[in-house]
């Protein structure tokens, strides 16, 4: 190989200037709604609403951690060669740390102690019962199978989604408080998940051939079609569904300019073939 050839700051300084920062990111919670007793109920008597479950305690979180992965693995010895061979064997998944700022109506603090809460269920006493003890519950009825955190960037065109199976709060960390420097009270919660799908899993990002982090080479090796416009993406859906949409005529023509002239299942043959004629 020969020695490596100097580069002009002009060549390398395009790749220091496309670098991802940590502040863009998203946390999405959806809980089970399983069960007799579900979560999502045991919650809203606890006075935290569905609102505050999708879409604020995302809001509140301050900082949260790219999951990652490492590999149990195994030792072969060879007795003649005097080779020491590592073997992966399972695939292991580090927990998460979630930091979140508390409000001050304490529902951030109240959202997760109240999980874990259910988590551990109850024997039907009150809790300041000497009778009381707990009673854990079925894992599906506390685990997440659809929390996301997306790290984007400010164009929002660029972004990495992870979808995390079987998630649960595993620890909540004591909190500090103190009469002297007051500052924003944080929480901070560990979480334990079974393993994370990295890559978008909606059905409207396989019908794009976007999932899984699938690029235009990917798609085309698995034969999947990535989209150029919205017809392209709707019509397989509105196919699929067996729906027709009575669509308005400036967004039939906008989609009709837009979409491949070489189907035959044009998104606007369905502003003309949704409403019925009368034959009366």
């Amino acid at each position: 190989m020969p020695a490596p050839f100097p580069k002009k700051i002009s060549q390398i300084l395009p790749t220091f200037q496309n670098v991802a920062q940590t502040s863009n990111y998203l946390v999405r919670f959806a809980l089970p709604s399983g069960g007799a007793y579900p979560l999502t109920t045991h919650l809203r008597s606890k006075g935290i609403d569905d609102r505050f479950d999708l879409s604020d305690i995302g809001l509140l979180c301050s900082g949260a951690s790219i999951p990652g992965s490492s590999f149990a693995t195994l030792d072969v010895r060879g007795e003649y060669q005097g080779v020491i061979e590592k073997m992966a064997h399972t695939r292991q998944f580090t927990q998460i740390d979630l930091e979140f700022y508390v409000d001050n109506r304490y529902k951030s603090l109240r959202f997760l102690e109240h999980w874990m809460e259910y988590i551990s269920g109850s024997s039907g006493q009150r809790p300041q019962e000497n009778a009381y003890h707990f009673r854990m519950r079925y894992p599906d009825y506390y685990k997440s199978n659809e929390t996301r955190i997306i790290k984007f960037e400010k164009n929002h065109r660029q972004f990495l989604e992870y979808k995390f199976i079987g998630l649960f709060p595993l620890a909540l960390n004591s909190t500090r408080v103190q009469y002297q420097n007051s500052n924003v009270l944080k929480a901070t919660c560990s979480f334990h998940y079974d393993r994370y799908i990295s890559g978008e899993t909606s059905s409207l990002s396989q019908k794009a051939g976007r999932d899984l982090n699938f690029g235009p080479e990917e798609s085309n090796m698995y034969n999947l079609r990535p989209y150029n416009n919205m017809a392209d993406v709707l019509n397989p859906l509105r196919e699929g569904m067996g729906v027709s949409y009575n669509w308005p005529k400036q967004v039939s023509s906008s989609l009709k300019t837009n979409s491949s002239t070489t189907g035959n299942n044009n998104l606007t043959d369905a502003n003309n073939n949704s409403t019925p004629s009368n034959t009366n």
